[in-house]
């Protein structure tokens, strides 16, 4: 009965845990890498053909986003998810392989160019068809045997439509063990879907740390600060353009907007226009509103009683075609833009950003997480200029984050699930978290709840009936195509100091005319910094 740890160890994305017992061999997760990785992550320690089934937590891509490459390579057995999470699964692995396809002729046209060879596709829509046909329904709270020896049962964790926490029994050898995978643990008080579920008996845990070492701080009032943000980017004459995730971020968008146009709390701009300029988001929405309202929080419910849809207001355009995205901004009136994807890696977004960051009168709204190394995060982090397309584009519309608003649960949130254990774990594993999120984490779950917990790496092996580490991972950094090693922790920091600076020369910019007792104030708060780091 052991456990390896391959994706998202000391990084958010790429999650993937192998556990094998009984016999069998069985992933958590199967997902892609997204952004700048830090550590190598190790290749699948078994052949694809040899691994028996996939218990999966939740559709979003770096859970989900490798399932056609593992059946293309060979596997052939059942996936198991929650309703909502298979449906999902259909349109995001289908749209994951046509990015793949796409980025593929891409650079084939480049490198025929060049005289190089041609690039092959990760995986294809039929790879994506085929993992599609193995999913296999799991209802919340319904125990299933998913061979023998080993049962599983799926609750819900509240981070999305269909999101789950998985608890595993294993009996051995006339002994059970329980392990429990936390998936993505949901944000509390979010619209839409119900808060996570706690789990209260294990014996092993694996939970995330996205948010590890930090705080949503007090909830904000959503829909005051969005209509604020709204009425401001209309009233200079500007465009809203708001990256979000296809699934999730988008329909949580359309929520607020419905009451915020409901309540004509942006005043002067009757009707504005909201496009949602992505494919993948549309068929989302339409999924979160047929026929899911199992999933579905106390007050979304009573709208949907009432005969409202949540995520439907006058005004709200869909873009489907490519030539229905480049028309938005080709027209000149005001509007808000919700376009994947969330990190503006990818999608439809790079062009509205393109469009849109030159603009001084236009504001971008960051609504979700931005890992290291995406576009998101370089914009966010306060880049004066960017690539687009290969063009170098001035930033100069407002950039804005809409803090609070997001599907993971912040350091308190994931502290109270663990508390939530009524007898203490042999051990909690924390993964899905950068290196000071997941070490952060694990440290407080040692010192505060006296469980003893770690932060894996990659090529990790833990043996389970003794609580013991079997193999280590190397520990290897990523190589740059330079031959350079990836940007240490402390490089990432240095980034944000240089981001902090350039929110200070703002600060001090707008600062001119401020009463003197206040310019005063603030000049000797910065000495004493400035004295302090120099002592």
């Amino acid at each position: 009965m052991k456990l390896t740890f391959i994706g998202a160890v000391h990084e958010v994305t790429g999650s993937c845990t192998l556990l094998q017992a009984c016999g069998k061999n069985i992933l958590v997760d199967c997902g892609q890498e997204q952004g700048t990785n830090v550590y190598e992550n190790i290749e699948l320690p078994i052949k694809p053909s040899d691994i028996d089934l996939v218990l999966l937590t939740h559709s979003h891509i770096d859970h989900s986003g490798n399932l056609p490459l593992l059946v293309k390579n060979g596997f052939g057995g059942s996936i198991y998810a929650t309703p909502a999470s298979a449906e999902l699964c259909g349109i995001m692995l289908m749209d994951s392989a046509h990015i793949q396809e796409s980025e593929a002729e891409w650079q084939s046209r480049k490198n025929q160019r060049a005289g190089r060879e041609p690039v092959e596709p990760a995986y294809t829509q039929k790879d994506a068809a085929a993992a599609i046909n193995l999913l296999t329904k799991a209802e919340y709270g319904a125990k299933i045997q998913v061979c023998d020896g080993i049962e599983a049962r799926f609750t819900d964790a509240g981070h999305l439509l269909g999101s789950a926490s998985v608890e595993i029994w294993i009996t051995e050898n006339g002994a059970t063990k329980k392990l429990v995978f936390s998936g993505d643990i949901g944000n509390i008080n979010q619209p839409i879907i119900r808060d996570p579920s706690y789990i209260t008996d294990a014996d092993f845990v694996v939970m995330e740390s996205t948010y590890g070492n930090r705080s949503h701080g007090e909830r904000p009032d959503y829909i005051k600060e969005l209509s604020g943000i709204i009425q401001k980017t209309l009233d200079r004459g500007g465009n809203l353009v708001i990256p979000a995730f296809a699934v999730g971020r988008t329909q949580e968008m359309l929520y607020f907007i419905r009451e915020i146009k409901t309540k004509n709390l942006v005043r002067g701009h009757d009707g504005f226009k909201v496009y949602v300029d992505s494919p993948l988001a549309n068929e989302a929405t339409n999924i979160f509103t047929e026929n899911l309202s199992d999933c579905f929080d106390a007050e979304t419910e009573a709208l949907i009683n009432k005969g409202i849809n949540p995520l439907h207001f006058d005004g709200l355009q869909t873009s489907v075609s490519s030539d229905d995205s480049k028309a938005i901004n080709f027209d000149e009136e005001p509007k808000v833009i919700i376009s994947a994807s969330g990190m503006c890696d990818a999608g439809r977004i790079k062009h509205h950003l393109k469009h849109n960051l030159w603009r001084g009168e236009c504001t971008v709204l960051f609504v979700g997480y931005q890992a290291n190394g995406t576009l998101g995060r370089v914009i966010s982090d306060g880049a004066d200029k960017v690539k687009i397309f290969g063009e170098e584009i001035d930033v100069r519309a407002e950039i804005l984050k809409l803090n609070g608003v997001s599907g993971h649960a912040d350091n308190e949130g994931l502290m109270a699930w663990a508390r939530a254990f009524k007898e203490k774990p042999t051990r909690i594993f924390v993964n899905h978290g950068d290196i000071e999120a997941c070490e952060t984490l694990s440290a407080r779950i040692q010192n505060e709840l006296k469980i003893p917990s770690l932060a894996p790496y990659s090529g990790d092996v833990w043996q389970l009936e003794t609580d013991t580490q079997l193999e280590k991972g190397a520990r290897k950094l990523v190589e740059k195509a330079s031959g350079a090693q990836t940007e240490r922790p402390v490089q990432a920091a240095y980034t944000q100091l240089i981001a902090a600076g350039k929110r200070l020369e703002k600060l001090l910019n707008s600062a001119n005319g401020a009463p003197n007792k206040d310019l005063k104030k603030l000049a000797a708060r910065i000495h004493e910094i400035c004295d302090a780091w120099e002592k």
